[in-house]
């Protein structure tokens, strides 16, 4: 089984000086194929900072990264762009759609940017729509969807690059149980169909049961409980 992320001592400051804040402290994680990992911790406790950081939008002050085996710090900034793209699905608390493109091409987008060939790329739309639940509504633009179905959508859009590793950021914080507790299972569904990982924050200890393993940001440190 291999490992699709591993933190080393990875650490994080702001500032300089007398006014330094430490939010991540020689933090260490490792996931592994097909682990859905949940992070919890109170507000500021720095869990954006975490996925950021874990997802090569921040760099860390020391420390290193691992996604697929590859060290993000070797990386310049355009190396950088370019995994992310390949290696990375992110998916966030209000699905962020693009209001002017339908479904479908929220898709296709992704795979155009990430230089996916067009037959693949409308191949893997259609087996996500489909397995999501959303092929119907696939003409349809953001506006004309529920809660629920834009976070499917988010789901294949993150899903669409083949990411090695998906960072969702409180994925179900604008939606109720029944429609979170949807998203959640979708997540952990694709996880082991596709053999990927994925890590998400949360505070909604509801969503936990389809998780792995739960871990608490707590001193700038991830605690497993």
């Amino acid at each position: 089984m291999t490992t699709k992320l591993t933190m080393t001592e990875v650490t994080k400051t702001y500032g300089d000086g007398d006014s330094t804040s430490t939010v991540l402290n020689k933090l260490n994680l490792q996931v592994k194929e097909g682990e859905f990992v949940a992070v919890l911790g109170p507000s500021g406790s720095g869990k954006s900072t975490f996925l950021s950081t874990a997802g090569a939008l921040l760099s860390p002050t020391s420390g290193d990264i691992l996604i697929d085996g590859e060290s993000l710090l070797t990386k310049d900034k355009m190396e950088l762009t370019q995994f992310r793209l390949e290696k990375i699905g992110f998916m966030f608390q209000n699905a962020q759609l693009i209001p002017y493109m339908k479904v479908e091409e929220q898709l296709l987008y992704v795979a155009k940017i990430a230089k996916q060939k067009s037959s693949e790329a409308k191949k893997r739309s259609s087996y996500l729509l489909k397995r999501l639940g959303i092929w119907e509504r696939r003409n349809h633009y953001p506006e004309k969807l529920s809660g629920g179905e834009k976070q499917r959508v988010a789901i294949a859009r993150a899903w669409m690059n083949n990411p090695a590793i998906l960072f969702a950021d409180e994925p179900t914080a604008s939606l109720d149980f029944n429609r979170g507790k949807e998203v959640v299972q979708m997540l952990a569904e694709e996880v082991k169909r596709e053999g990927k990982a994925a890590v998400m924050v949360t505070h909604d200890e509801r969503m936990l049961g389809w998780c792995d393993r739960v871990l608490y940001l707590q001193d700038g440190i991830l605690v497993e409980k």
